[in-house]
């Protein structure tokens, strides 16, 4: 019976220390270095012209999370055809790691219009030049990443809180909330490497 007692106290304390490293890995930004830059490839420019032509641009989002806590993120689809279609600022915040080891992102970026544009223009401007961009709102982000592994990083939950031209956007709980958006992406970290310099 001792024997048996021994065998039965061994397994458990075995179960112990495996499941010790388990739960060590579910802290995700609790345990792993992730700061860094990553990048998410973006194929939505389709149709740029609107008139079936199928022109499309590939670009992608650039993430940057500094060890300070802030954060950046670029989309270089801005530029893209700006003047006709509008165009917004970098997405500019902090970051912090939850207990449960996800990762949160909040930022705050404008965005313009073509002065042209009647229909969505915030203000009314009497014969609006035609090649010029106004502000038409601001965007308050929240993004949760799971924290995948030092290279890896998956959005899991984003929502939006949107502030028109006269609302202040640094107010956490002004502008419209907007419902949330449960898609996931997957960033990869753009990884230094000197292999391009190595060929000949």
């Amino acid at each position: 019976m001792l024997k048996f007692k021994n065998v039965m106290l061994a397994l458990v304390v075995l179960s112990i220390f495996m499941v010790i490293p388990a739960f060590a890995q579910d802290k995700g930004c609790k345990n792993i270095k992730f700061y860094g830059s990553y990048t998410l490839t973006d194929t939505s420019l389709t149709d740029l012209w609107g008139d079936g032509s199928n022109v499309s641009h590939t670009v992608i989002f650039q993430l940057n999370l500094h060890s300070d806590g802030t954060a950046d993120q670029y989309w270089t689809g801005f530029p893209d055809i700006m003047l006709s279609g509008g165009t917004g600022s970098a997405w500019i915040g902090n970051w912090k790691c939850r207990e449960d080891g996800m990762l949160v992102v909040t930022t705050l970026h404008a965005i313009y219009l073509p002065t042209t544009d009647a229909k969505n223009h915030p203000t009314t401007v009497p014969n609006p030049p035609p090649v010029d961009l106004i502000l038409a709102q601001h965007v308050r982000s929240t993004w949760l990443f799971s924290v995948t592994d030092a290279n890896t990083l998956t959005r899991t939950q984003a929502r939006n809180r949107v502030y028109g031209v006269t609302e202040d956007p640094s107010d956490p709980n002004g502008g419209t909330l907007r419902s949330p958006n449960n898609n996931q992406f997957i960033f990869k970290r753009l990884v230094a490497s000197d292999a391009d310099l190595l060929l000949p």
